[in-house]
């Protein structure tokens, strides 16, 4: 793995790679998310959500997403909810190129993401709750350092399914 491995914040110009990824995702793989596709909002809401986030100063935003880049290419992204500033948040992670999963850059992205986490928002610790059937990301979250708390049944957010999530965590270091 000799790739160029990059984590930057993601532009409002590019949170469609976000909405393309929920968009067009087989119903198959968003039941592998916890998704409901008749929970996702329409294109032109979700980006009119993140107008309106991004134009808050970054740390009182709901949501924070952060690009992906492999060899100067987006392959992916993450986004940290349930903010609670100077204290904790809830990170989530998405290869949204199918060629790039499973090849074991994801590790690198979380501990990249979590770092820029703890200095943006100050936090303490950083929280990821996948879907406990789902083992790529759990595996992933854990070979980042994350430490398992729990598994137990939830709707993680307003685009899931009542499902069984892992909870993991990260303390700063």
């Amino acid at each position: 793995m000799c790739a160029d491995v990059e984590v930057r914040e993601m532009l409002l110009s590019e949170v469609d790679i976000r909405i393309r990824y929920f968009h067009e995702a087989t119903d198959a793989y968003l039941i592998g998310l916890g998704v409901d596709r008749g929970l996702l909002p329409q294109a032109a809401a979700w980006r009119a959500f993140h107008e309106q986030d991004y134009a808050r100063p970054v740390q009182e935003r709901e949501n924070y997403a952060l690009v992906w880049e492999l060899d100067h290419r987006p392959v992916g992204f993450s986004s940290l909810d349930h903010i609670e500033y100077g204290n904790q948040g809830f990170m989530h992670l998405h290869i949204v190129e199918p060629t790039q999963r499973h090849r074991g850059f994801g590790t690198d992205f979380v501990r990249k993401s979590a770092a820029i986490y703890f200095d943006v928002f100050e936090l303490k610790r950083v929280f990821c709750e996948p879907n406990a059937l789902n083992v790529a990301p759990n595996r992933t979250v854990q070979r980042a350092g994350f430490t398992y708390l729990f598994s137990h049944e939830a709707i993680p957010g307003p685009i899931n399914f009542r499902h069984v999530t892992t909870r993991w965590v990260l303390e700063r270091p």
